[in-house]
């Protein structure tokens, strides 16, 4: 029987926060980060389109697992919607479909924000990801094909109105997972009667990582002067945020070296204490600062869901 293969790479972990820049894809940014991190693996918590900029959350190594939390998170984007043309892609990419001479006032925009403020519903663009019978929308879409995307309810929490002219808005919106800014402009077109696309997007926040916490890829790209591999992979691991910290919104417990390594085992461990929790579904573990596990508290014990082992 022939052995495993080994993987490629670094067994590294912990959060890039990249300030991605325009026209350069979520895919492409997360293997140049791979690539320029040497590490065993990578992802992404949230697609950005190529021509929108800002905070891509890349997740190195055993820092994969906890994507989905940040997923959930909530993200804050400006953006500007041009009006008078309504766009397949619904931004700058896509071919003109509609077309108005009107134009909104400034009070009729601000009329209508609250209609797009709280628990909305609302149909995903026909360019998305979003899976039609197995198939993604944006693949149907470049056949030519119209799809009938279900709406779905997204939140938002907060939406404001920074500026405008005639033809353009710049907006700034707090929102939950899921929420499609493409198709917020196209809806606030239609309903202006003027139609409308995204000229400019841009991602300043996904919880739980502010702003402050980007890097550029100019930066992270000009460390390859350094010739020695290991002071140019030392001053770009500079740049990673722990891996416990995609977690800050769970219960936190803190734990002994010995419990570590029960959890790592896959065991659970009795929590003692009058502080100690009762009972939570999801909260994670850190011993001496470094994530162990995540995992459920009931029954005067931890059980792990899953361990970390290079945190």
């Amino acid at each position: 029987m022939s052995k495993p293969r080994k993987p490629k790479g670094r067994p590294i972990s912990g959060w890039l926060i990249l300030d991605k820049p325009l026209d350069f894809g979520s895919t492409e940014a997360v293997s140049k980060i791979k690539w320029l991190f040497k590490a065993q693996k990578a992802g992404h918590a949230g697609t950005l389109d190529p021509l929108a900029s800002g905070m891509l959350p890349i997740a190195l190594g055993d820092a994969t697992k906890t994507v989905p939390y940040v997923m959930d998170g909530r993200k804050i984007y400006e953006f500007a919607v041009a009006w008078g043309d309504e766009r397949s892609t619904d931004d700058l990419e896509g071919e003109v479909t509609q077309s108005s001479s009107t134009r909104p006032s400034e009070e009729d925009i601000r009329a209508l924000l609250p209609k797009y403020t709280g628990v909305i519903s609302q149909v995903p663009p026909q360019f998305s990801a979003i899976k039609i019978d197995g198939n993604r929308a944006y693949d149907l879409a470049r056949e030519g094909e119209t799809v009938d995307i279900p709406a779905r309810e997204v939140e938002v929490f907060r939406l404001s109105l920074l500026g405008c002219t005639p033809n353009l808005a710049h907006f700034e919106i707090e929102c939950g997972k899921g929420t499609y800014v493409r198709s917020l402009a196209r809806d606030f077109g239609r309903d202006l009667g003027c139609f409308g696309h995204i000229a400019s997007l841009r991602r300043s926040f996904v919880a739980p990582f502010a702003e402050e916490a980007m890097v550029t890829l100019a930066e992270l790209v000009a460390l390859e002067k350094i010739e020695s591999d290991e002071e140019r992979l030392e001053a770009l691991d500079a740049f990673l945020i722990d891996t416990g910290e995609a977690l800050s919104n769970l219960p936190h417990i803190a734990i002994t070296e010995d419990q570590a390594h029960r959890l790592k085992m896959g065991n659970p461990i009795i929590l003692r204490g009058r502080d100690a929790p009762t009972a939570e579904p999801e909260a994670y573990a850190t011993s001496r600062g470094k994530l162990v596990a995540i995992g459920e508290i009931g029954e005067g014990e931890f059980r792990p869901k899953r361990v970390f082992v290079t945190a």
